[in-house]
């Protein structure tokens, strides 16, 4: 067999083999991944002949192929592995190489497909075109004597049809990381903990990839999933937000999935489940870890499928959504308990953003505060002009158990309680001011810092964290939000051992 990649002339001597031609999941996934951006390559032909001589020639080129024969087979390896090219036969049987372009546009937007027919008429490169087609080739590929496409012409195709593709990405990314940030307008931020879960989310918002967001009560979870939505290529569709725990057990299935006429005892008509309105755009379940154990089952299935199956069907619905959750529950635990399927734990943290709660991030507190006490009162028209800083420094040593929640509500209490026209310490709830415990002798108050210089607050601030953590300076960082580095400076300048 000839090595000559531009031969005209390849007569493979030996067929690809069945496991050449499976891509079988888990075994050859960590293979694939490593291969991302290197010119992974699906083809998509039922003619075994013509797909094997595809097959070895983009092997020549340095590209790795794969091989299916089936535009449904295709769908499924595509929504599970990143290739960076598929080239497609048009006329597949039953599921069309028109229909495996159209579903590839809605799954990756990125990824190039060209068609290869042995019908090269105008009507069909006009219609593969318009459905975002990168190139057209002709078959028998190299044999261009009869009608077909050489090798250095089919070469050339398959370098500029992923070269192209890859700046078309790049370009839309850049598009679309220009409007980004304001996409996170909303979440009220200086901390650099804060700053650290933006920057991740940032990355990821771009992707199709699953995001599990952890934290407490009331750090706000769906507020981040809302800002991945708006910052991804998905804005412009629905964001659907579904609070799993407030769905009961015998109506989930229903609400999650849809169902048909007459399935159960009142379902008088057919109706679309939240996956199937979410076509397109974002599905957040809030809640994730109160999904019962029957229904996950199918959630799995509808993360590793792309479709769902409606109550009282048979039939597959595809769907292309994608999948942000949030929980406050540890789910590796609920997984250890059995109450928590360990398959759908992983699928669904591809990604984790664990959000920090109030009491980590209390540089955040003053901020936060002043936002809602200017919404607050304006809202209710109080004439106030300003948080005492007594009452912030207050604000800030609370424990926060509701966190951005509880802070929120606190605001508006006392927007709507206090007689103002400032907010001051003495305004403040008993169990705020009361918080902590009475200090030993010696030991700073919050009282005992008002007038002071913010250096020394600072002071004070680093030495009192590093006593609540027996001087774990690394644990100390954590607390106060800042890197090990900035610590040890802080602690040099304000002679701290």
């Amino acid at each position: 067999m000839s090595t000559d990649p531009n031969s005209q002339d390849t007569d493979p001597q030996s067929t690809v083999s069945e496991a050449e031609r499976s891509l079988v999941p888990f075994q050859q996934q960590a293979e694939i991944e490593h291969e991302r951006g290197r010119g992974l390559v699906l083809v998509v032909d039922s003619d075994q002949e013509q797909a094997d001589e595809t097959f070895f020639s983009l092997q020549k080129m340095g590209y790795v192929p794969h091989l299916a024969n089936q535009g449904e087979a295709a769908i499924e390896f595509v929504t599970k592995y990143p290739f960076d090219l598929v080239i497609t036969e048009l006329g597949l049987e039953g599921f069309s190489g028109f229909d495996v372009l159209r579903q590839i546009r809605q799954i990756n937007p990125f990824l190039a497909v060209m068609v290869l027919t042995s019908e090269a008429s105008v009507e069909n490169c006009v219609e593969a075109m318009k459905l975002g087609a990168a190139d057209f080739v002709s078959k028998p590929l190299g044999k261009e004597g009869e009608g077909g496409t050489s090798f250095a012409l089919f070469k050339g195709k398959v370098r500029a049809a992923i070269e192209g593709q890859r700046m078309e990405a790049h370009r839309q990314r850049s598009e679309v990381a220009r409007t980004n940030d304001s996409a996170f307008d909303e979440i009220i931020q200086i901390s650099e903990k804060m700053s650290q879960v933006i920057n991740l989310c940032l990355q990821v918002a771009e992707t199709d990839a699953t995001v599990l967001i952890t934290g407490e009560s009331g750090t706000g979870k769906e507020l981040i999933a809302k800002a991945i939505h708006k910052a991804s290529l998905r804005k412009d569709q629905r964001f659907v937000p579904i609070n799993c725990a407030a769905l009961s057990a015998n109506i989930i299935e229903s609400e999650l999935f849809g169902h048909e006429k007459g399935s159960f005892t009142g379902a008088t008509q057919s109706k679309k489940g939240f996956f199937e309105h979410s076509d397109g755009g974002t599905i957040f379940l809030d809640e994730v870890g109160d999904i019962p154990l029957e229904t996950q089952v199918k959630l799995l299935r509808v993360l590793e499928n792309r479709e769902i199956i409606r109550v009282g069907a048979n039939d597959p619905i595809p769907v292309n959504v994608r999948v942000l959750s949030a929980t406050h529950r540890n789910l590796e635990e609920l997984v250890e308990e059995g109450a928590f399927r360990e398959d759908l734990y992983y699928r669904l943290k591809v990604v984790t953003v664990r959000i920090p709660p109030l009491r980590e991030r209390p540089q955040d507190i003053p901020l936060l505060a002043k936002v809602f006490f200017t919404h607050y009162s304006e809202l209710y028209n109080r004439r106030f002009t300003n948080i005492q800083r007594d009452a912030l420094f207050a604000l800030m040593a609370h424990r926060w158990k509701g966190n951005v929640r509880e802070l929120k509500h606190t605001i508006e209490n006392l927007v709507v309680t206090a007689p103002g026209p400032e907010i001051t310490y003495t305004d403040l709830p008993e169990t705020i001011r009361l918080s902590r415990q009475e200090p030993a002798q010696g030991e700073t108050t919050i009282e005992s810092l008002v007038g002071l210089p913010i250096k020394d607050v600072e002071k004070e601030l680093i030495r009192h964290t590093l006593k609540n953590v027996n001087g774990n300076r690394y644990e100390a960082a954590k607390i106060l939000g800042i890197g090990e580095r900035t610590l040890y400076r802080k602690l040099k300048a304000y002679d701290l051992s």
